[in-house]
């Protein structure tokens, strides 16, 4: 574990989230704080007693300093769970084990271990006030009950100060009218190319499929041995459709409400970022991500250069990124997107406005390290479940992907901002500023397959998103590391693949080991996509 000390937090004007407890009931000794997660503090949402998201919090309390330990206790309900501590700066060396009761039937699951290889964002975002220390958030569906062990087992022989357990319900979308929130007209629609079965083992680059029956989300692409009480079951579900449903239906109306009846001092739920950013694009390049779009972007798909990037650029600087190609007259089609209101996004968790890059060098492919069991339908859930992590127990101001995939193919937007935007993420430590962030819901270290249907998404939506700054997806970019990595000393020249797996940029098993060794043949198919540049 790394020495602690007092962090220096930089004070930069922005807004900050006071967060209102909802009560706090003594279970066998333990405090259970049950705290909503919408900026108003409500739980109930806007019509047919839908509710938003909340987070439930269990401190992890004990005289030990090399352990702690929670009994089998009973909790409100919650779908995704984690653990976290005050301090960003400490890198926890040890083990978390966690166990749940399955609301529905009451049984526990095996022990299951959380990942820890999460780091705040070296930018601004990073060093604010709230911001903690987490491990990587684990999807177990609808539970009522936890049981825990962390063990401290690093050089330093103790766990982090203020430890506790964080519990996600990631509440429901909300019905109405519109098109299931889907962007673009891509080409095959709203379905994804393959089915996901997890069978299917031919790298997508040796034969890319266009087209395909209907996915289904058969148990076949769940890890073998995975015992996680994900609300799937191991149960097929039905394909998505061309409104994809939440875990509670199709959402026809999921824009979250935009006046809370309960208000929180100090905050302003009315300035959460829209679903596009609606900012005058900025007079050019600055001394960093801007909060504004850069000149060079279109409000609408940007166009790109017709002449891909073949040879690396060059080591970028750390405190500006690269300049944005001049736009040609060629645009690739836009893939089909599931926006922030399709998988209904709680706009007033977000309380500031995205920044932006000049351009898009990389994108960089991750893994949730949730769970393989999880019905395709339960996406939107999870999806809303990492949004409240990421906000309420890591403390920063979105969800920190730019882009999420399912093992159905289906792609979500992430992080607030515009898709055909740069938007800056909190996801690859050392690279935000250059990059994009695609994760894929699921496990893909511990046995987990990752579908053709998945690895077919990921390729078109890489190919896309670099065709826009006119990045060729099978080339390699230098990049110069914003900080100490583990892989990448800061202001070391890095060269990276243009689609690079999370543990090329950090010291990280992310994005499993499955999925890194299928990133050769995402590349290849993203090369022959029919996304990229000038296909």
């Amino acid at each position: 574990m790394s020495p602690r000390g007092a962090r220096a937090r930089r004070a930069n004007g922005k807004k900050h989230v006071t967060w209102l407890a909802a009560g706090v009931v003594v279970l066998g000794g333990t405090a259970l704080t049950a705290v909503a997660a919408s900026a108003g503090g409500e739980e109930a949402g806007p019509g047919d007693g839908t509710h938003r998201a909340k987070a439930h919090v269990l401190a992890l309390d004990g005289k030990d300093p090399k352990r702690r330990a929670l009994p089998r206790t009973g909790t409100q309900t919650f779908s995704l769970v984690g653990v976290s501590w005050e301090d960003s700066g400490d890198t926890f060396e040890g083990t978390a084990q966690i166990r749940t009761r399955e609301a529905a039937t009451g049984e526990w699951s095996e022990w299951r271990d959380l990942d820890f290889d999460v780091r705040a964002p070296e930018s601004a975002e990073g060093e604010e006030p709230s911001v903690r220390g987490a491990s990587e958030p684990l999807w177990v569906g609808p539970s009522d009950g936890v049981e825990a062990r962390v063990v401290a087992d690093g050089e330093e022989t103790a766990v982090p100060e203020a430890l506790r357990l964080d519990m996600i319900d990631p509440g429901e979308t909300v019905k109405g009218r519109g098109n299931g929130g889907m962007k673009g007209g891509g080409r095959g629609g709203v379905k994804p190319t393959v089915s996901p079965d997890a069978t299917q083992t031919t790298p997508v680059g040796a034969a890319p499929e266009t087209s395909g029956p209907a996915p289904t989300t058969d148990a076949s692409s769940t890890a073998p041995g995975d015992t996680s009480g994900g609300s799937g079951g191991g149960e097929a579900s039905q394909p998505p459709s061309e409104e994809p449903t939440g875990s509670t239906g199709t959402p026809e109306d999921p824009t979250p409400s935009a006046n809370p009846t309960e208000s929180t001092p100090g905050t302003d739920p009315t300035a959460a970022p829209t679903d596009e950013a609606t900012g005058t694009p900025a007079g050019g390049p600055t001394d960093g991500p801007s909060t504004e779009p850069p000149t060079s972007q279109a409000p609408a798909n940007p166009s790109p250069s017709t002449v891909p990037t073949q040879e690396p650029t060059g080591p970028a600087p750390t405190t500006e990124p690269t300049q944005t190609p001049e736009p040609s007259t060629t645009t690739p089609t836009t893939p089909t997107i599931v926006s922030r209101a399709g998988w209904g996004a709680d706009e007033a968790l977000v309380q500031n406005p995205p920044s932006y890059l000049n351009k898009v060098d990389a994108v960089f492919v991750h893994h949730t390290a949730g769970t393989n069991d999880y019905a395709c339908a339960d996406s939107p859930a999870i999806i809303r479940a990492i949004l409240t992590y990421h906000v309420r127990t890591n403390g920063w101001n979105d969800v920190g992907y730019n882009f999420f995939v399912d093992k159905c193919g289906t792609v979500f937007e992430g992080r607030a901002g515009g898709v055909d935007r740069p938007v800056l993420g909190a996801h690859t430590y050392g690279f935000n500023s250059y990059s994009s962030g695609i994760s894929l819901l699921g496990n893909y270290e511990s046995g987990g397959t990752p579908t053709a249907a998945a690895q077919q998404a990921i390729a078109d939506l890489a190919a896309w998103k670099l065709g826009l700054h006119g990045v060729d997806p099978q080339a390699k970019v230098t990049l110069t590391a914003a900080a100490d990595t583990g892989v990448w000393t800061k202001g070391q020249a890095a060269t990276l693949h243009t689609v690079s797996g999370h543990r090329d940029g950090y010291a990280t098993l992310c994005p499993g080991a499955t999925l890194y060794s299928a990133l050769p043949g995402i590349r290849t198919a993203a090369g022959g996509s029919p996304y990229a540049t000038g296909n």
